[in-house]
């Protein structure tokens, strides 16, 4: 359903509710999401990012709702990933002499992506376009999360259009943050955050000091994902500027996996050391458990265990994705450890620890290794090693 935010300024995006997985299979999405793509119509017609490309025949029809697709003058590319520029072929068909504005390196992954003559507008940040009573503000926004992101602000409805920052996959039958859920809208947002996000901090709390500078008013925050924040809609921008710190809860979450059970007597005997010490965890068999779930939590905790059997002298598989994803996430202010059972050769503790120092996680206790089943003893050393990483939890940062 076209929804109008504000006089002349419409939604005309589409709710996915069937989508599970996104990037392909990088990142779940339980609750699907939405594509958001926006219609000002003015002295001139601007449609602000489009959808995906197999949804563009809805996103043609939503416009011709309000206008006749051929008079839009000015199509604004914020970010040339497909699901948001996916249609711009479809719509481009339409309007062959219209304008394409995009950012420097929007132009090139643009152009990159569909390899067409079209008119661009290069722009830059603070560059205003007059589209008739309102104007067009734009702000780039590289790393929030490509090189070629930007933002966009259409004064007089006080607007902010900044793509994927501040959105979440989130497919509900409304379009406002005050219409839905608060807890399922916030753990989408954070997830959001974590897994796309996270490794992008520090240009997150610059950008939005960059924003604030400017002073614009904000009424509305149309992201490119999921609901628009409407009630209070510098909350979400607060909440980035909380995580952009990466202040973790005192917490803790042990991952595993496991051939015969090892592992698992190990992480919870982990677990009964750490609640020894009063610090709260969780406890995910990485076999069974949604990964882009998990990331989430270990956003949130203080101190991340791991533990593997050794297998073919090295870690099972389904443990490597998460490894690879506390490197590439880059996260801040963590402690780690380690722990595994092994027949033959043993090196699992080894290499998880060597992970953790590649991630910039420092280890803060020294792993415990157990051979076949542990037996009583080595459960007492798991117990121990969950409260030596309680007591670092409590006491971090450490003393230098």
């Amino acid at each position: 359903m076209i929804t109008e935010l504000a006089k002349g300024v419409y939604w005309v995006g589409v709710v996915d509710w069937a989508l599970r997985h996104f990037h392909g299979h990088e990142l779940s999405t339980h609750r699907g999401s939405a594509y958001n793509a926006y219609l000002i119509v003015d002295d001139k017609v601007v449609l602000v990012d489009t959808v995906w490309q197999p949804f563009q025949d809805q996103l043609i029809e939503n416009i011709r709702e309000i206008v006749d697709p051929a008079k839009i003058d000015l199509v604004v590319a914020n970010h040339a990933e497909v699901d948001h520029s996916g249609s711009l072929p479809a719509v481009m068909r339409h309007i062959p002499n219209a304008t394409v504005v995009v950012s420097k390196r929007g132009r090139e992954s643009i152009e990159g992506h569909f390899h067409q003559p079209w008119n661009f507008k290069v722009v830059q940040t603070g560059e205003r376009l007059n589209i008739g009573k309102n104007e067009l503000i734009f702000i780039e926004a590289p790393m929030l999360h490509w090189p070629d992101s930007m933002f966009t602000y259409v004064s007089g409805p006080n607007i902010l259009m900044p793509n994927d920052a501040f959105g979440q996959h989130y497919a509900t039958a409304y379009r406002f943050n005050d219409e839905v859920d608060q807890q399922e809208l916030y753990e989408e947002a954070l997830k959001y955050y974590a897994n796309i996000l996270t490794p992008f901090s520090n240009q997150v709390l610059k950008k939005i000091e960059e924003v604030l500078a400017l002073k614009l008013p904000v009424t509305m925050i149309a992201p490119s994902h999921g609901v628009i924040w409407r009630k209070d809609p510098l909350q979400i921008v607060r909440k980035y500027q909380e995580w952009a710190a990466q202040t973790p809860e005192n917490t803790a979450v042990v991952l595993y996996d496991t051939m015969w059970d090892g592992t698992r007597h190990m992480a919870e005997a982990i677990g009964e050391g750490l609640t020894d010490e009063g610090v709260p965890y969780q406890i995910f068999h990485m076999a069974v458990s949604d990964r882009n779930d998990v990331v989430a939590e270990i956003f949130k905790a203080r101190a991340v265990v791991i533990g593997s059997p050794t297998f073919n002298q090295g870690l099972l598989p389904t443990i490597t994705p998460i490894l690879e994803d506390l490197k590439g996430l880059r996260f801040q202010n963590k402690v780690g450890a380690a722990f595994g059972s092994y027949g033959w050769s043993g090196e699992s503790v080894k290499q998880l620890e060597e992970h953790l120092g590649r991630s910039k996680i420092p280890v803060v206790a020294e792993g415990v290794l157990a051979k076949w089943q542990p037996k009583t003893e080595d459960l007492a050393r798991c117990r121990d090693l969950g409260r030596a990483v309680a007591k670092a939890v409590k006491t971090y940062p450490p003393n230098k």
